[in-house]
């Protein structure tokens, strides 16, 4: 059986957290099957780098940014592997580019292409623990690249992909998944599993136990994922194809997400192509948008507001300066003050009422909404920042997710 394990940066934060990661490792091993580990940097390294970066200069460079910050998991998989050869076993570290991982040249934020495993299957089959950094590769012109934050869990299931591997599991500081971040409501429910596209919409939603880029490989290639602690031993939230399944709840899980932004445009002129304009320049610089709302037309013209990240703010306001006259609007605002806010559950496609349910728990505590984006199981509200850890707690209530 070939098992591909990920380790986050909380896991190997220290010497004695990589010990007891090498010594899981070796248990594993000992049992006959052959592993390959997949791992983040230690602890905050990589906040570490990027503050150094900062006394450095204020435009360093993405190109740049990627070769230092790529040295973070080159840290760790020589650590572990030596922690796991005093285990009394063969292990080889090897960094993305080692391991074949290709990427497109998008500096910071680039995507696997392909993975050429000649290595690590030679390696494997020489009866050795392969150890690969996560968050990175190597574009077509030599460079080393990163996939951008949560970019190891991309990793792990990329070569589990790769390599045909019998399992792919993903070690954090938690449990498992839950019904909402324990951290902010104290009674959530780990949930035993949950379905593809449910976690697929709850990691883009704000939950941080797997990158969203991740499960949508998971869901593409059909691969069954086991969220675990590696703090201790407990059945973790198995991620996997449902689709087939009766779903019993219709809500799964409540999300909130803090990296939120929301741009508005003045006085649009309603014509075809100006908000193609728009999203092309937003598109062409790599920022993604989400929630996008256009206002009935007056007088010829509309406002359009769309959220992005809050990472990606400054570089989106450039955008929308430089093609002001271009698009033809009249001005733009911003505000960072606000939260996104989510209930996510397969069981709401077939369940009338539930967009009702949540907007009256949300008024009962007197929050207002200021925008509104649904899918088939994802009802997600734009709020005041300051109240999103009270909206998280009056949804995992109004829909009995409770432990």
């Amino acid at each position: 059986m070939l098992i591909v394990q990920k380790y986050g940066g909380s896991s190997v934060a220290d010497a004695g957290r990589i010990k007891k990661v090498a010594r899981r490792i070796a248990g594993v091993k000992k049992e006959g099957h052959d592993v390959v580990v997949v791992v983040s940097a230690m602890g905050d390294t990589t906040d570490y780098l990027i503050e150094l970066v900062k006394s450095i200069t204020s435009n360093p460079g993405e190109r740049e940014m990627d070769m230092i910050l790529s040295t973070g998991e080159q840290v760790s998989i020589a650590l572990l592997a030596m922690a796991v050869k005093d285990q009394g076993l063969e292990a080889i570290s090897m960094t993305g580019p080692q391991a074949g991982i290709f990427t497109d040249s998008v500096h910071t934020k680039a995507r696997i292409k392909e993975i050429q495993c000649d290595r690590v299957k030679e390696e494997l089959a020489a009866g050795k623990v392969v150890i690969v950094a996560g968050f990175q590769g190597l574009n077509g012109t030599g460079d080393i690249t990163t996939l951008g934050r949560g970019g190891s869990d991309t990793t792990a299931v990329a070569l589990a992909i790769a390599l045909q591997a019998d399992l792919c599991e993903i070690y954090t500081d938690v449990d498992g998944v839950y019904t909402a971040d324990p951290r902010v409501v104290k009674n959530a429910r780990k949930l035993d599993d949950i379905s593809h596209d449910e976690m697929l919409e709850l990691a883009h939603l704000g939950a941080q136990v797997l990158h969203p880029r991740s499960v949508e490989l998971a869901k593409i290639y059909n691969i069954t994922l086991q969220v675990r602690s590696s703090f201790n031993h407990n059945p973790g939230t198995i991620v996997r194809e449902v689709s087939g399944m009766e779903k019993t709840m219709v809500v799964t899980g409540v999300a909130h997400d803090l990296n939120v932004a929301r741009i508005g445009l003045f006085d649009v002129p309603d014509r075809p192509g100006i908000a193609w304009k728009v999203f092309r320049a937003l598109a062409g610089e790599h920022i993604n948008v989400d929630m996008i709302i256009q206002s009935a037309t007056r007088n010829g013209v509309n406002d359009i507001s769309f959220t992005v990240a809050t990472s990606d703010l400054q570089k989106a306001l450039a955008v929308m300066e430089k093609i002001k006259d271009e698009a033809g609007f009249s001005g733009y605002t911003w505000d960072d003050g606000i939260a996104k806010v989510s209930i996510v559950g397969a069981g709401m496609a077939t369940n009338p009422g539930v967009a009702a349910r949540m907007f009256e728990a949300l008024a009962k505590r007197n929050i207002n909404l200021e925008m509104i984006a649904t899918s088939e199981i994802r009802i997600s509200c734009i709020i005041k920042s300051g109240q999103a850890q009270e909206a998280v707690s009056a949804l995992h209530d109004e829909f009995g997710l409770a432990g």
